[in-house]
């Protein structure tokens, strides 16, 4: 198990805890992060401050600090 920061272009993983502030939890949730749900990392800036992930149909842009906080279980392949 990692973190969504551990995902490379292309991943997939089963999100396992989401963490951080209640406020950061609050819009993660809004957006589809919920525990259960299968998140793939679609692109990554080269620096990795900033990546893009695709849930639940739609594609979002998190900061490393905040997809840290996103506790992951590895599955659905590439």
């Amino acid at each position: 198990m990692g973190n969504l920061t551990d995902l490379r272009e292309g991943e997939r993983g089963i999100v396992a805890r989401v963490g951080g502030s209640a406020a950061m939890r609050g819009r993660l949730f809004d957006l589809g992060l919920t525990e259960g749900s299968t998140v793939a990392c679609e692109h990554r800036k080269r620096r990795g401050d900033i990546a893009a992930y695709s849930v639940r149909g739609a594609v979002i842009a998190l900061r490393y600090e905040d997809a840290a906080a996103i506790e992951l279980e590895r599955g659905g392949g590439r």
